[in-house]
């Protein structure tokens, strides 16, 4: 399946009941946009005894992303849709993830907990998450996977691809990282654009938007109630005591067939 959250877009690959199909190579060859089908990741499907699906994401260079909130959110919607549920537990490499029908065709996801200790992130050595001695004093957040989220006093003039493509291998993150910049436009509301790790500029980013918003009430900009605007769309996050939920649309835009040779 082709589909997508805010712009956001992902092949989803059905493994359940078959061997294993999806490799390093065949990701990055299903991610070449001129000559495969393009995606930001790729989520495989394959089947757990610990939650209803489980969930393996690949970047499109390959490498593979710890975490992935729009896809989580995609392939919870249309595992809904499919069975009739209006919740879903989904087995990832943060741990069991919970899904649920937010109504109005909206789906939230519970991300889990903000890793905020610097080894957890990780970062390369010990040090106040809250602002790392990087220009522009940004604040480290894992969420299943590693941000570095910048608060600007305006995100639409940085030069998203110089600065993300730099801060993405920082020395810092020894597994790399996710960037953001994001400014506030309102109480509880913010402006952000993401640099994914291994997929480069993206329309928005699930993780990348809890972790923004994790970021910004630790700073005291917003409360823990926020509404992310991206490049696609509209985000709601909301830091609760059990974890930090998405709220979004979710669009699935095709059905196809990858021809293996």
């Amino acid at each position: 399946m082709k589909m997508h959250g805010l712009g956001n877009d992902f092949v989803v690959v059905d493994e359940r009941g078959i061997s294993p199909r999806v490799d390093a190579a065949l990701a990055t060859a299903i991610a070449d946009r001129h000559r495969g089908v393009g995606f930001d990741q790729l989520a495989v499907l394959s089947e757990t005894a610990d939650a209803d699906v489980r969930l393996v994401f690949w970047n499109s260079d390959g490498s593979q992303a710890g975490a992935c909130g729009n896809a989580t959110r995609c392939i919870a919607r249309h595992m809904m849709d499919q069975t009739g549920a209006t919740t879903l537990t989904l087995q990832t490499e943060r741990g069991i993830l919970q899904a649920q029908d937010a109504g109005g065709g909206l789906t939230s996801v519970n991300m889990g907990q903000p890793q905020l200790d610097w080894q957890d992130v990780p970062l390369a050595r010990a040090m106040d998450t809250l602002e790392l001695p990087i220009d522009g004093a940004p604040t480290a957040t894992g969420m299943g996977n590693p941000h570095c989220t910048f608060f600007v006093s305006d995100a639409e003039a940085i030069d998203l691809a110089a600065k993300g493509a730099a801060i993405e291998h920082h020395p810092l993150y020894p597994e790399r990282t996710n960037v953001q910049f994001a400014s506030l436009v309102g109480p509880d509301r913010l402006r952000m654009r993401v640099w994914e790790r291994g997929a480069g500029i993206t329309l928005a980013s699930g993780s990348s938007s809890c972790a923004t918003a994790v970021a910004a009430a630790r700073r005291g900009l917003t409360g823990r109630d926020v509404t992310i605007d991206l490049d696609g769309g509209t985000l709601q996050i909301n830091w609760r005591d059990d974890g930090v939920w998405m709220t979004g649309p979710t669009a699935h835009v095709f059905d196809g067939q990858w021809r293996l040779s």
